[in-house]
């Protein structure tokens, strides 16, 4: 890996906050949200803001783009300086003026910034009817010319399309489209590639580094992946509790940290080095897939379309105690597979065994009672989770279906609080009372109330900051350990995959193209998609708990 080592001295400063303090809106007393927090941006600088959920990152960003919620935030004191002008000083009508002109941003999650009832080429239209007049024919230029800048495939046809249309890669590419049409000075990314896998996050960085090179755009850039900073920063601001407790050019940063904290988090950091394969006594087979098809019919009667298929022939097994990890690109059947084994959609053909039953054909109320079999944690707990339900209460739900006494099931309840690292009262509170470490760790104990052979983690970590994550893999770790559960773990991130899984499975196309220990796939891959995943893994050539490169690049 080669750092940029571009020297900003003589650079235009584009931002500069000052001493910005961000409190609770009508409650003087309160601790500060934003506890005078200063850093400057220069033209062509991308600097990247990283900390734990909760450091005050997301609400750095939300104050330069003016879009504090009312009543609830409110900027206390400092300033926030560009152009000249300090934009905590302006009102709504300059502040609108203010973004996308010179100001953007891109959302973590453009599913959710984007209108799902207009075409994206509309919607980017839009952007250029509220700052600019222009005819519609060259509005329709503009709009077609900053597709092709962030490589859209087929600009005419994607223009006439819909967001659930797109995949997540070409739904963030709208996502910088929007942002970047007006050619603002300064870009705030705001966790663009975190639910991206590999390759598609690899494009997405290059993309943007791209557009700022020939804009000369500088890049406010927020993450909690310590690879991705490798990558891209020219400078790093550390966040801790609201405040900047350090800052440094990228690479002094990473090879010299001063502070604890910093070192606490690029320590946290998990290792594309494998673990070694556990070896040991044969296990008793918990999951075997054998044959697996998922094919979705796109057509109508109509009109005739090929039928898209998801999985194709796959097959494999898991034994107790040990954990099989499914890495692949968006698209490439992962979470097919997965909601195929669990029965949340029916297999067109295959056979799974779970605990030695065979399930794939089971009418759902067959299913009912081998549920308890196998479970499943989904990426977001809180929209897992009911949230008028008490902890206790979506803790018990399972065994009292299944019809076991509910003073026991409240005793085991407090009993799996404890196991998962939470403290007694939590019975009693409800999910939005929780950082979103603590929501997944409600959603593991749910899951093993029932006691089950398999637990599916579906992308299970990959919404967490890289400190909260490490917790919640040794969490599975230490309870496989204890009560030996099989662990399916569905990943994009093969940092994740070589840090708990035994085995790995390769998926690309709804196929498997590598299935071996997690060792030789990690260490020594023989299939070329393989090697692609691994290249594209943002700072593999780091090694982040050390402090050192692992080979020059």
């Amino acid at each position: 890996m080669k750092f940029k080592n571009r020297i900003f001295g003589d650079a235009e400063t584009v931002l500069d906050i000052r001493n910005l303090t961000v409190k609770l809106a009508g409650n003087e007393t309160a601790e500060p949200v934003l506890d005078r927090v200063s850093l400057k941006i220069r033209a062509g600088e991308t600097a990247c803001l990283v900390g734990e959920s909760g450091s005050g990152k997301s609400v750095t960003s939300l104050s330069v783009m003016g879009l504090l919620p009312k009543g609830s935030l409110a900027a206390m004191g400092g300033t926030i300086d560009m152009d000249g002008k300090n934009l905590l000083a302006l009102g709504p009508q300059a502040m609108r003026e203010m973004r996308a002109r010179r100001i953007s941003m891109i959302f973590q999650e453009p599913m959710t910034a984007l209108n799902p009832v207009m075409r994206v080429g509309d919607q980017i239209e839009e952007v250029l009817d509220t700052h600019a007049r222009l005819p519609g024919a060259e509005k329709r230029r503009r709009v077609l010319d900053i597709m092709d800048q962030v490589h859209l495939p087929e600009v005419e046809r994607i223009y006439r399309s819909y967001p659930h249309q797109l995949s997540g890669g070409q739904r963030q590419r709208i996502m910088i489209a929007m942002a970047l049409i007006l050619e603002p000075k300064l870009l705030i990314a705001d966790e663009p590639t975190t639910a991206l896998d590999v390759t598609t996050q690899q494009q997405i960085l290059s993309l943007i580094g791209e557009l700022q090179e020939k804009h000369g755009t500088a890049v406010l850039f927020i993450t909690h992946d310590m690879g991705v900073v490798a990558e891209i920063a020219d400078t790093v601001h550390v966040m801790r509790l609201g405040r900047i407790v350090e800052q440094a050019p990228v690479e002094t940063l990473l090879r010299h940290p001063q502070k604890d904290y910093t070192k606490k988090l690029l320590q946290a950091v998990p290792s594309l080095t494998p673990r070694p394969y556990r070896t040991g006594e044969a296990r008793e087979t918990v999951l075997r897939v054998s044959g697996l098809q998922k094919i979705y019919s796109t057509g109508t009667i109509f009109v005739r379309r090929e039928p898209t298929r998801a999985a194709t022939d796959v097959a494999f097994a898991v034994e107790r105690g040990r954990t099989l990890g499914i890495v692949g690109e968006s698209g490439s059947g992962k979470s097919t597979v997965a909601r195929c084994i669990m029965r949340l959609i029916d297999p067109t053909a295959g056979e799974i065994r779970v605990a030695g039953k065979e399930i794939a054909t089971l009418s759902r109320r067959e299913l009912r009672p081998l549920r308890k079999h196998i479970q499943i944690v989904f990426q977001d707990p809180f929209r897992s989770l009911n949230p008028r339900w008490t902890i206790g209460r979506s803790l018990i739900e399972g065994p009292l279906n299944l019809g076991e006494d509910k003073r026991k099931s409240l005793a085991r309840a407090a009993e799996l609080l404890a196991l998962v690292g939470l403290p007694e009262d939590a019975i009693g509170r409800y999910p939005h009372q929780f950082s979103g470490g603590q929501r997944q760790r409600v959603a593991i104990a749910r899951a093993i109330a029932m006691e089950p052979d398999v637990l599916v983690a579906d992308e299970a970590v990959s919404a967490l900051d890289v400190s909260v994550q490490a917790q919640v893999l040794e969490l599975l770790d230490s309870l496989q350990k204890k009560i030996g559960i099989a662990i399916l773990f569905i990943t994009h991130d093969l940092r994740v995959a070589a840090q708990i899984c035994d085995e790995v499975v390769v998926m690309q196309h709804g196929r498997i193209v590598e299935h071996d220990t997690a060792w030789n796939v990690l260490s020594n891959p023989q299939h070329a998609y393989t090697r692609s995943l691994i290249e594209a893994a943002p700072g593999r050539f780091w090694d982040f708990a050390n402090f050192r490169e692992l080979r020059s690049a």
